[in-house]
């Protein structure tokens, strides 16, 4: 074995090339070699054998409301990380919405990573926002170190973010084809929208008839023909209409640059089971019915979908109303998304191997920071998640590390249970014990 400070042993470590027994040698916060389980200990290295427990890649979640400043009321910097690292998260990126103000200049860049400086207990990266009358600012912003650009093509639900028409659109995708830049997508069309019933009111039902599939199947297909168009990189946010999955498909095979990702309330939760009047289950695009799901788990398994990630996206109670036209939407999960894909995939016969490729290897691809993250490989940062796959947890919102005890998953039963975070070789949580923060603030490679 080589010189190294740390060895973390599991008979359970999942590598690229599949589920092991190993012995990973650490040094400098970097994986330096994967070796045999039994591989000796070289004097001065620290050995944390753990066992039956299996060893994934830190969970890199490229989609998290971290709110923080403006409306740290909702969510924080230091409460969204811990939360992260509880749920086995190494790596988060931050959308440019709901904090004030919005990531739309290199100014506010500066304010939120000034907010975030010390604060964080994983590492955190940022996307930018793509507004009507910011086409000029989204070159500044990429050479800053932003991510890409969030958009959204219906009403963002706060009035510092508003959402771009098909013209704006086309200046905004314009723009960043010219840098090779990334346009991450709220797609809903607002005609569509528009032209749903609005009743308002505690039905689920009724909210979920207000943003039907073919909302989202518009945009996803105008989205497309623009890309095709100018040869620009688009990711769909949230995918939730599995009618769109065969246009998704058919553009992908053609070549257009097209990236998808779905998020654990779609994959585990169902319209059949929302009770009326539960406003922490409402998010848009909306959960829809059983059948749709499995639809996205068939895409998940065929590679239509690429990756999974929480759309972490908190208020306070109150905000949560039981009227699902005026409730905030958004699904509390960072912490809950590990365990809560885990329990349903198992239950479809799928692998950790699997989840560990949609939420860690494809997310950290998404960003350009798979030459640092989403693989247990030499060269690698040493961030991990050590889990307990079998055993299981009743979730208590009360008991979450996110601000406020709101979530959609209280009182369901999930299995997998996050022993430990490991972030570049330095374990940040442990069987409910946090460390210092240690997490860095991250930029787009270049």
């Amino acid at each position: 074995m080589p010189d190294a400070e740390l060895v973390l042993r599991s008979t359970r470590v999942i590598t690229p090339e599949g589920t092991r027994a190993a012995s990973v040698a650490v040094t400098g916060g970097t994986i330096t070699a994967l070796l045999p389980y039994d591989a000796d200990v070289p004097p001065g290295a620290r050995l944390e054998d753990v066992g039956d427990h299996v060893v994934l890649p830190g969970l890199v979640d490229t989609h998290v409301h971290v709110n923080d400043p403006g409306r740290t009321e909702w969510e924080g910097f230091r409460t969204a990380t811990r939360a992260a690292a509880a749920g086995g998260v190494t790596t988060l990126v931050d959308m440019p919405l709901n904090s004030l103000p919005p990531t739309t200049t290199v100014d506010n860049l500066r304010v939120k990573r000034k907010t975030a400086a010390g604060r964080v207990h994983v590492d955190v990266g940022f996307w930018g926002g793509a507004l009507p009358d910011n086409t000029a600012d989204l070159r500044p912003l990429h050479e800053a170190g932003v991510f890409g650009f969030k958009a959204f093509l219906s009403p963002s639900g706060v009035e510092e973010f508003p959402h771009l028409d098909q013209d704006a659109l086309a200046r905004s995708m314009a723009e960043t084809a010219s840098f090779d830049g990334l346009l991450v997508v709220h797609a809903e069309d607002p005609h569509h929208l528009a032209a749903a019933p609005q009743r308002g009111g505690p039905r689920y039902a009724d909210f979920l008839a207000s943003r039907p599939r073919g909302a989202e199947d518009s945009a996803v297909a105008h989205l497309i023909d623009r890309a095709r168009r100018l040869h620009a990189r688009v990711h769909v946010l949230h995918l939730s209409s599995s009618d769109a999955l065969p246009l998704i498909a058919a553009a992908r095979a053609e070549g257009v640059r097209l990236t998808v990702e779905t998020c654990p309330h779609y994959l585990t939760l169902t319209a059949e089971e929302v009770p009326d009047g539960a406003g922490e289950f409402k998010c848009c695009p909306p959960i829809r019915e059983a059948a749709n799901r499995d639809l996205l788990w068939q895409a998940l398994a065929d590679g239509t979908i690429d990756c999974v990630v929480t759309d972490h996206s908190p208020s306070t109670p109150d905000l949560k109303t039981g009227d699902f036209a005026t409730a905030w939407g958004g699904i509390s999960g960072l912490q809950l998304g590990l365990a809560a894909v885990w329990t349903e995939a198992r239950r479809r016969g799928h692998t950790l191997e699997d989840v560990a490729r949609w939420m860690s290897a494809r997310t950290a691809a998404l960003v350009g920071l798979d030459g640092r993250k989403g693989a247990i490989a030499p060269g690698r940062d040493a961030d991990f998640a050590v889990l307990a796959p079998d055993e299981t947890f009743t979730v208590d919102p009360a008991a979450l590390q996110h601000r406020n005890p709101v979530t959609a998953y209280a009182g369901r039963t999930l299995s997998g249970v996050v022993r430990s975070t490991w972030l570049r070789g330095e374990r940040v949580y442990a069987d409910g014990e946090f460390t210092e923060p240690k997490g860095r603030l991250l930029t787009r490679p270049a």
